[in-house]
């Protein structure tokens, strides 16, 4: 059986559309259980959810707790949070959960173009 294909996966959306960011966390964190390689990119409101405490805070029924898929991710691939987006939020390295990285468009676009690599944008 050969491994899953990386997975690049793009959330845009925060607590002001919770499904649609509780689906991009959910299925991150699946492929991680399936054995893919997962790179989590958080922009627009969804970086505010690289920040400690907000993951924690966000509730939705019959999903998961967002800090648990957050730290599943984390813990075998990477959540990234979009430069310009920390920016506009005024937020730095040191204010984001440990392992949160913050880059540009230039890194998003050389992990999706790599050969074999799915992207998905939620």
């Amino acid at each position: 059986m050969t491994a899953p294909r990386p997975l690049v996966v793009k959330c845009t959306a925060g607590v002001e559309a919770p499904e649609r960011c509780a689906q991009a966390f959910t299925v991150a964190a699946t492929a991680i259980a399936s054995g893919a390689r997962v790179s989590l990119w958080l922009t627009g409101e969804a970086t505010w959810l690289a920040v400690p405490g907000r993951a924690e805070e966000f509730t939705l029924p019959h999903t998961a707790p967002m800090a648990d898929l957050r730290d599943t991710i984390l813990a075998a691939g990477s959540i990234t949070v979009c430069s310009q987006c920390a920016a506009r939020r005024n937020l730095t390295p040191d204010e984001l959960v440990l392992g949160v990285r913050i880059a540009g468009s230039a890194s998003f676009v050389d992990e999706i173009l790599r050969e074999g690599v799915q992207a998905l944008v939620y």
